[in-house]
């Protein structure tokens, strides 16, 4: 739909306003973009993603949070940013992940208190029943751990509970995986630190768990006093440059609840970038000997049928070119596959350091993404430091924080519609936001789908 003068004026001036007014260093004036409400959003999301820096937020109000398997921080990343967009500033108090290399990347790159080098389920205590299809606590769920225990009860809760039990690349394990008790690990300490509101993530295919693990959450949430709301939030919806897709849970305290969460897009954009929007600049900018600036070196096959794709012309492996397993009968045919120069990029996994675990050639170059191009495609910014205390990582572990990450603009997006519901301004200013009508508290948000 097209965009009314009014409402471009509103975008243009809330995008280069207040905390979010960034430096321009798109070149999105190369870019085919259907309004200008999508020549807004280029600009500013190309420009964070090249490093521009963002002015201090130390003199803004404290929005508190508390992440759960945290990883890198991408999730909170987005989350930080959607608290700007309300003249607020983030504080983690605290976060969790077993990985203590994360932790470091996320406390050098966002506002922390303290961290737990720990797993999610030695925090808290809490039982389960289920009575005619339906569950809850048998008690209220208490924090055990006494460096995790807050004095007062945060503003936020965020937690990406490890999802490979529900992927649809766990095939031997998917529905039956004791990874997705961590969700209803997740819940409980949410509950129990008594949260303002809590989002929790994960993939699509969770809605279709066997043990109903989902429908758990929701009950115990429920009967907590919270207010459901769930979410399919595609990348490409918001036009950003990658195909993936995640699932959010929305738990939002009754007596915090000011309105539904909105049911329009942030972004509201009609042109999905092409994945060279977010990396093209960064093609020739290989740096022999850092992991973050340099490709992995294929082996003699695969840069055989690296080459194949190239002097073929092709963004798909021929069947003779591919090894016995991955030839007739496979169903994932993007493996060993060449990203398209022109499409948005597949789904970045912790696979993007081999051909053999996805689409993840370089759509012009004869190579494979490197780390920085992937953590670009993710929405991490060039200004986020991918180090942990030693000052040297791994390939391994660059794989593991980017591709395990929730990408930057998914979270804002969700973040927005949650302080939205909260009772936040809306917008002010707002990054990216388009309104249709000037009273947009009377709007109809949506319907509640859980």
């Amino acid at each position: 739909m097209e965009k009314s003068t009014k409402e471009i004026d509103f975008v243009a001036k809330t995008v280069g306003d207040g905390l979010l007014k960034l430096e321009d260093r798109s070149d999105s004036e190369q870019i085919l973009v259907r309004t200008e409400v999508d020549k807004i959003w280029t600009r500013w999301w190309q420009s964070f993603l090249r490093g521009a820096v963002l002015p201090s937020d130390r003199n803004a109000p404290v929005f508190r949070c508390v992440d759960l398997f945290c990883g890198a921080g991408g999730l909170a990343l987005g989350t930080s940013l959607a608290v700007r967009s309300q003249n607020n500033q983030a504080f983690f108090e605290r976060i969790v992940d077993t990985d203590a290399n994360a932790l470091e990347v996320f406390s050098r790159n966002l506002n922390t208190g303290s961290y737990i080098n720990a797993g999610v389920s030695s925090l808290v205590d809490y039982s389960v029943r289920r009575r005619k299809g339906s569950a809850s606590f048998t008690y209220v769920p208490e924090i055990v751990d006494e460096d995790f225990a807050l004095s007062t009860g945060a503003d936020l809760l965020i937690a990406g509970p490890p999802c490979q039990g529900h992927s649809n690349l766990n095939n031997h394990t998917r529905g039956n995986d004791p990874r997705n008790d961590l969700l209803i690990c997740a819940v409980a300490t949410a509950v129990a630190l008594n949260v303002k509101a809590a989002v929790f993530e994960n993939v699509k295919t969770i809605k279709a768990q066997k043990s109903g693990v989902r429908q758990i959450a929701c009950d115990l949430l429920r009967l907590s006093g919270y207010i459901i709301y769930e979410r399919v939030l595609k990348a490409t919806a918001l036009g950003w440059p990658q195909t993936r897709e995640r699932y959010f849970l929305i738990a939002i305290r009754d007596d915090s609840s000011k309105n539904c969460i909105p049911s329009f897009s942030s972004f509201n954009t009609q042109t999905k970038m092409p994945v060279l929007w977010a990396i093209g600049d960064l093609q020739d900018n290989e740096l022999p000997g850092s992991r973050f600036d340099s490709a992995p070196t294929p082996g003699i096959d695969n840069q055989r049928r690296i080459d194949w794709l190239f002097d073929s012309d092709q963004y798909d492996l021929a069947n003779s070119e591919r090894p016995d397993c991955h030839r007739e009968g496979t169903t994932y045919t993007s493996v060993y596959g060449r990203m398209h120069p022109d499409r948005p990029a597949p789904t970045i996994t912790t696979g993007i350091g081999t051909p053999g675990q996805g689409r993840f050639l370089h759509p012009i170059k004869r190579r494979l993404i490197t780390p920085h191009e992937a953590a670009r495609i993710q929405g991490f910014p060039d200004n986020f430091v991918f180090t942990d205390i030693t000052g040297c990582t791994t390939r391994k572990s660059l794989a593991k924080w980017i591709g395990d990450a929730v990408p930057p603009p998914l979270g804002f997006e969700v973040i927005s519609w949650v302080l939205i519901a909260m009772g936040h301004k809306v917008p002010s200013p707002s990054l990216l936001r388009v309104i249709e009508d000037e009273n947009l508290a009377s709007r109809n948000f949506g319907e509640v789908l859980c």
